[in-house]
């Protein structure tokens, strides 16, 4: 696709000249076709050089089209480049062996490389944002920098200089190159500046908050979070495209890109050029064009009289048509632009030409000024919109706010910097001197309006051919036909129209001003919002992809599992074991085979995801008892009590079993998805309703590692664990405190969850390995979450979640005896007594056992009235929904579980997915009513235990045990990673600051610490909890620790304000940590424990894209 190839390679380059390195050739591809450019070309400036003219069609009209700007508002040349559709070409650094296709039609996703590349996320903190590097931002930088400000400056473009490394003029007697090096040299001299290229602002948001793209690579990109307390855009202006007939072909492009191209890419746009312009700059084009050796045939201006720009261009022998206009354009057989039709005087006239340059003037990139909730305003002069009012701290300079020419932006721009600077509290740097530049004194010419170019009255199908928006196809008459429909803000004619909705969101069209021209009254701008470019799905996911896009918690059993053949299940934000297949198993066979050992022989379940709370104060008791609708103060201490929380509206919210530890000392647990929420109402409750109770809660769910054995031969097991622990005086709901394999301090409960003998072995979780290893050496089966369900569901226990959806009272699951009588209040109590809740229609918790027992019936499956054999004929009567369902074991048959308004002895139907299966209600206690064996198996009941075999005392294990090889392989000479285990924690409650004279002291939060060190703090009027094992550190040194912290954590770790000894809780990535400064350059990350391995992946990914951004 392409044409007028001359014949040679790279027959439109010239000779010398760009700012391109000639002594490398790169090749790459076009269509399949191999081309040839150099580095320092982008994709377009290279196709352009080869004679590539159409570069692709329009999507809707399929019209050809070529480059029309240079950089990232391109609305025609959207490629394929490599694997990822819809790129600019203006925006490509071309690179060797790259492949670009033309787009036909809308393009299409490559699902094989669609997750392809290096993506991250990084946040910074600064005083002074700059956003753009073009002269304004330049001078912004250095006047912000030289204060000793933080400085971050910010540029879309593969180097900074903006405009400047386009043009030929010349600042202080010098090439403009020469001062925009002379600038950035002075830039990376300053410690607090830090220049960013390749990076483009993609949003401004409240608060100063922007987000920024960097390109990093071929494949590699990285998504910035800036927080800045002042923001300069520099963000400069885009020329404006003018409507009329044949404005889109190939060799019609803008007059600025024409120029860039020739001086900074040293390619020739065409041969013999035509430039119609409505502004001065184009004079200033047209010199350049004839000073690169394009011939200009003649220069259209619609503005009449002798006008100060044509300076440029005088005795140079280029013909100036002042009040002129281009009214179409004719093409060759491919449709590229042959020549160009000019009504001068009242006559046409018809030009060859294969370069068209077009200005219609200058849009100021206002875009992030309109984000950021600023007003605009018209200039008539510049018939552009220009910032006015600012609804942030920030301020436009140069360009951005119609100051044009390079020593009027520069100048802007320094005193905006310096303004930035000084608003921040730093001093001003010192005096400014602005630089000279050759370019012409005085006042520009206004611009011509673009209004007065759309005829009211055109040739029959010029409006059909006069194009607004060129990536959407939209002309004038479409514009026209959405006025005629009775719209008129510019708003409903873009969505109308949809211009301005394409790849580069219209920041070349033109249809405010076109609907201005038809309706003849101004109209304002449309509204901009993010992103100002378009951004890959993949650069905005970062780095949270595959198993860091969603970081599930481990037990510290969980490489166990792994070994195991474990089948996992995501629950509440934890990977659960959910069956353990055996070779040639499938899932039914393997949960029938784990229930069967738990009924028959002994079962293990790893149950350490629980939520357990530690809750201390004298007033304990008190606040429990108003949490649940049980009565938990009578409970004695060693022993437990299943309990039921309500919400307000008496709505069972969880579930879960206290243990008083002591006179003013309780464990409740909590269903495992459930456990952050729980701690988040008891906090409430606590804080804002209930203040003046004496209460302490502590979280210890990773503190403790819970191995739940179950069934008749659960007994053995455990005393062959606990040697010390009398078995015989333990009954049902109570605990023990035991030594566990050596490790003193352990907490035994008696309770399960599957109607067996059971125990709940709760140890530190750095030994949670070494009892799980011991118990299945015991000859225990493990089991996963599936058999666990189908256990509690054969006894009629509920499961949150299952047989509750927030619509359950404790009456409708049979659950009455739970709910105190005597209580004076709990949470939900004054809900009871609503009319909704009492009445006798509220379908209630029973059992199903359909007719044939082979047949599962599917969970939520709608409970109907029989009707014969046919389908039910609506209206239908929902009697109820099926909860759980499974395949037992135990009753050798399917079994459900459901909430109907129905009786033991109905029979009904349960209806899913077009199948009808008939079932019997029955009592939902299938296994087991009488409890028989809840002691153990009655013919063991007598028991003796057996000399205990002698196990090793267990060993502790870190959460990171298997990373020392792999920290050590990433670490460089400027970061180290590694892993401090073992640490001796506490978490303290209370309300004067703990004493710990050899401990560090954390604080995190009102009346709450954590104190680290080989000393337990003394605490007056508070709690103490061991929460050793709940955390472990992960230490990064060396002098790039930081700016690794920075792809995760959004907290300001500058040294200045983050110092040594400091700390702070955070998130890094998604994992809440606490982040510590040691040392000028070492920070430690205290992590829960199930966080652990996902943060240290985390950081070794973040290692790695370093390393390959580097290199």
């Amino acid at each position: 696709m392409g044409g007028h190839d001359g014949g040679a390679a790279q027959p439109y380059r010239r000779a010398a000249g760009g700012r391109i390195d000639r002594g490398r050739t790169l090749r790459f591809t076009f269509d399949g076709r191999t081309l040839t450019g150099h580095p320092g070309d982008t994709v377009a400036s290279a196709l352009l050089a080869n004679g590539v003219r159409v570069v692709g069609h329009s999507v809707d009209l399929g019209r050809p089209r070529g480059v029309y700007t240079c950089g990232v508002e391109e609305p025609n040349a959207l490629l394929r480049i490599d694997h990822e559709p819809m790129v600019a070409a203006t925006t490509v650094p071309l690179r060797d062996g790259l492949a670009a296709f033309s787009l036909r039609g809308k393009g299409r996703l490559d699902d094989a490389n669609g997750a392809a590349g290096r993506h991250d996320k990084a946040y910074l903190h600064c005083d002074v944002l700059v956003v753009g590097a073009g002269p304004a931002g330049l001078a912004a930088a250095l006047a912000a920098g030289i204060t000793g400000a933080r400085v971050v400056l910010v540029d879309e473009q593969e180097e900074a200089g903006g405009d400047l490394l386009g043009s030929r003029v010349r600042i202080d007697g010098a090439p403009a190159a020469e001062w925009v090096a002379a600038v950035l040299d002075r830039l990376a001299a300053l410690p607090e500046t830090r220049v960013l290229c390749r990076t483009t602002v993609l949003g401004y948001y409240d608060h100063n908050f922007l987000v920024a793209v960097e390109r990093r690579g071929a494949d590699a990109t990285r998504l910035w979070r800036i927080r800045a307390a002042r923001v300069v855009l520099a963000t400069g202006a885009h020329e404006r495209l003018i409507p009329f007939p044949g404005n889109d072909r190939p060799g019609v492009m803008l007059a600025n890109a024409a120029r860039t191209y020739a001086n900074r890419y040293g390619v020739l746009p065409g041969r013999r050029a035509v430039v119609f312009t409505c502004a001065d700059s184009g004079y200033q084009a047209a010199a350049d064009l004839l000073a690169a050796g394009v011939e200009v045939a003649a220069i259209a201006d619609p503005r009449s009289g002798e006008g100060p720009a044509a300076a440029a261009v005088a005795g140079l022998g280029v013909e100036v048509l002042r009040g002129a206009a281009v009214t179409g354009t004719g093409g060759d057989g491919q449709g590229v632009l042959a020549s160009v039709t000019v009504r001068a005087g009242g006559a046409d006239r018809e030009i060859e030409a294969d370069l068209l340059a077009v200005c219609g003037g200058w849009n100021p990139v206002v875009h992030l000024f309109g984000q950021s909730q600023g007003r605009l305003r018209f200039d008539e002069e510049l018939q552009a919109y220009v910032p006015h009012l600012s609804a942030q701290a920030e301020r436009s300079a140069g360009a951005c706010r119609g100051v044009y020419g390079t020593a009027a932006a520069i100048a802007d721009g320094f005193a905006a910097g310096a303004q930035a600077a000084e608003l921040c509290g730093y001093a001003r740097g010192g005096r400014w001197d602005p630089p000279v530049t050759d370019e012409p004194d005085g006042p520009a010419e206004p611009t011509a309006p673009l209004r007065d170019l759309v005829e009211h009255e055109p040739a029959p199908g010029a409006h059909r051919e006069a194009f607004v928006d060129l990536h959407r196809d939209v002309t004038v008459a479409d514009v026209r036909r959405a006025l005629g429909a009775g719209l008129r803000s510019p708003e409903h004619v873009k969505r109308y129209t949809t211009a301005g909705t394409g790849a580069e969101q219209g920041k070349t069209a033109v249809t405010s001003p076109v609907v201005s021209a038809l309706l003849g009254d101004p109209v304002g701008p449309t509204t901009f919002r993010p992103p100002y470019t378009p951004v890959s799905f993949a650069a905005l996911a970062g780095r949270d992809r595959g198993m860091l896009s969603d970081p599930a918690r481990v037990t510290a059993l969980h490489d166990r599992h792994v070994a195991r053949g474990a089948v996992f299940e995501d629950a509440g934000g934890w990977l659960r074991p959910r069956y353990y297949p055996l070779p040639g198993e499938d899932m039914a066979a393997a949960v029938l085979r784990e229930c069967t050992a738990v009924r028959t022989a002994c079962g293990a379940l790893d149950a350490s995801t629980l939520g357990k709370i530690d809750i201390q104060g004298p007033d304990a008791g008190e606040f429990l008892d108003r949490v649940y609708t049980n009565t938990m103060s009578t409970l004695p201490v060693g022993s437990c009590r299943y309990g039921l929380m309500c919400r307000a509206d008496g709505m069972v919210f969880d579930d879960g079993v206290v243990a008083r530890l002591g006179e003013d000392h309780f464990l409740a647990t909590t269903t495992t998805g459930n456990a952050a929420a729980v701690l988040d109402w008891l906090e409430e409750w606590l804080q804002t309703e209930w203040p003046d109770l004496r209460v302490w809660l502590t979280p210890v769910t990773d503190h403790w590692a819970t191995i739940t054995v179950s069934g008749p031969h659960s007994r053995r097991i455990v005393a062959a664990l606990a040697p010390g622990l009398d078995l015989s005086g333990f009954p049902f709901m109570t605990w023990r405190e035991a030594t566990v394999l050596g490790v003193a301090g352990a907490r035994i409960l008696r309770v399960g969850f599957s109607g067996e003998l059971s125990y709940e072995i709760n140890v530190p979780s750095w030994y949670g390995a070494a009892v799980w290893d011991a118990v299945l050496e015991l000859g225990a089966v493990p089991y996963g979450t599936e058999a666990m369900h189908v256990l509690r569901a054969e006894k009629g226990y509920i499961l949150v979640g299952h047989e509750t959806d927030g619509t359950v009272t404790p009456h409708d699951l049979g659950l009455s005896r739970l709910v105190s009588t005597r209580k004076r209040d709990f949470i939900g109590k004054r809900s009871f007594a609503r009319p909704d809740t009492r009445r006798p229609g509220r379908r209630r918790l029973v059992g199903l056992l359909p007719e044939d027992p082979s047949v599962l019936v599917d969970e939520g499956a709608q409970l109907i009235a029989p009707n014969g054999d046919g389908p039910p004929r609506p209206p239908v009567p929902m009697l109820g929904h099926v909860t759980s369902s499974y395949r037992s074991a135990a009753l050798g048959r399917t079994f459900a579980l459901a909430l109907a308004t129905a009786s033991p002895g109905d029979r009904l139907v349960a209806w899913s997915r077009g199948r009808a299966v008939p079932v019997t209600v029955v009592d939902p206690v299938f296994y087991d009513p009488d409890n028989t064996r809840r002691d153990g198996d009655p013919a063991e009941r007598e028991w003796l235990p057996e000399p205990p075999r002698p196990f090793p005392r267990a060993t502790a294990r870190s959460p990171l045990a298997g990373y020392a090889e792999r920290f050590a392989a990433a670490g460089t000479g400027s970061t180290t990673i590694r892993e401090i285990p073992f640490l001796q924690m506490w978490e303290v409650r209370a309300r004067a600051v703990p004493s710990a004279p050899t401990s560090d002291v954390l604080e995190l939060g009102p009346g709450w610490w954590l104190i680290v060190g080989d000393e337990e703090p003394v605490v007056h009027a508070g709690c103490c909890v061991d929460v050793s094992a709940q955390r472990t550190i992960i230490e990064l040194s060396g002098p790039d620790a930081r700016e690794l912290l920075l792809t995760g954590c959004p907290i300001d770790l500058h040294p200045n304000v983050f110092e040594v000894g400091q700390h702070a809780q955070t998130l890094l990535g998604q994992a809440p940590v606490i982040v510590q400064r040691t040392a000028d350059d070492t920070y430690r990350l205290y992590v829960r424990a199930s966080y652990a391995t996902y943060l240290a992946d985390r950081l070794l990914d973040a290692c790695r894209a370093d390393a390959a951004a580097t290199s």
